[in-house]
């Protein structure tokens, strides 16, 4: 038996005058019960309690023993109700990481609007391109893109983030825009290395059942004068007109709404990557990290990449 439990047990016997109910109390049996104060009047070489036909009572030192251990048990009670407050609470400091672009235009005005409903919270907000150990780094939460590996780590849904091609207005004026994906070969191509640095870009099936509509999916090479990991620069070398680019709507929307990039083959659907809100342990999640990630979900609603402040 624990140190603790047997604090407990002691406290009660005492209260009690019966080790019987004292057990039943603490839900062990008599003999267990029995067996641990031998232990701990041996270990403390002396006796704590007095044994008769009408029950058992304090000795002088278990008496004194008795209040120490009053003391340990309320210091107890206070622990564990703080951890209750600080588990249950939206307060305290909440640790949020995930990807340098998406943090920066999507994720940063979905966390200062939940520091304004929640003014208790104080954010860390780390930005990483790289993988993140959660546990070692001590944060709270990642956003992260794409399926997720089987971990022991907790996970919840929060969306996809949809991809489109898109070039210049003056690289389609200067060059036939790709009609077909076989086509996108022939043009130089934006790489952005952390997801399509494979330099195979995947197009879906044309939309439609018709004669024309494709059967299966389509796997294109590709090449060009510029790979980055940074989707600003890649936004920004197709905006000038370098070549075709594959970019995330929420990096290429506004750009194209404004004119300065047009969108190309829009009946090809390309791969969307899943969004995930990951956290340490899918067991005793706290209440800042629950209500951070509901406050997303609610967030990431049908084209969620054409709202903010993107491009």
């Amino acid at each position: 038996m624990d140190r603790i439990t047997g604090v407990q047990l002691f406290i009660r016997i005492v209260e009690t005058g019966s080790f019987s109910k004292a057990s039943l109390d603490l839900g062990v049996t008599q003999p267990t019960a029995t067996k641990h104060v031998a232990a701990v009047e041996a270990r403390l070489g002396a006796r704590l309690l007095n044994r008769n036909t009408r029950g058992v009572s304090a000795t002088e030192i278990g008496a004194l023993y008795y209040e120490k251990c009053k003391l340990i048990q309320r210091e107890l009670e206070e622990a564990d109700n703080l951890a209750a407050l600080l588990q249950s609470r939206v307060g305290g400091q909440l640790r949020i990481s995930t990807s340098v672009a998406f943090g920066r235009r999507v994720l940063t005005p979905r966390v200062l609007a939940f520091m304004r409903t929640h003014p208790e919270i104080s954010i860390d907000l780390s930005f990483d391109d790289r993988y993140v150990n959660l546990v070692e780094q001590g944060v709270d939460v990642a956003v992260r893109m794409g399926r997720l590996a089987d971990s022991s780590l907790g996970a919840l849904y929060l969306g996809t983030n949809p991809w489109m091609l898109v070039a210049a207005p003056s690289y389609i004026s200067a060059h036939d825009a790709p009609e077909t994906p076989a086509d996108v070969a022939s043009h130089p191509c934006l790489i952005y290395s952390s997801v399509q640095g494979d330099e195979r870009w995947q197009f879906g099936a044309r939309a439609g059942t018709g004669p024309g509509a494709a059967a299966r999916e389509v796997t294109v090479a590709v090449r060009g004068p510029l790979r980055s990991n940074n989707l600003s620069v890649v936004l920004e070398a197709a905006q000038a007109g370098m070549g075709l680019a594959i970019l995330p709507r929420y990096v290429a929307h506004r750009a194209a709404v404004e004119g300065r990039v047009v969108e190309l083959l829009t009946e090809h659907a390309l791969p969307a990557q899943e969004m995930h809100a990951v956290f340490p342990s899918p067991k005793l999640v706290p209440s800042k990290v629950t209500s951070f990630i509901a406050h997303l979900q609610a967030s990431f609603t049908a084209d969620w990449w054409a709202s903010g402040p993107i491009g």
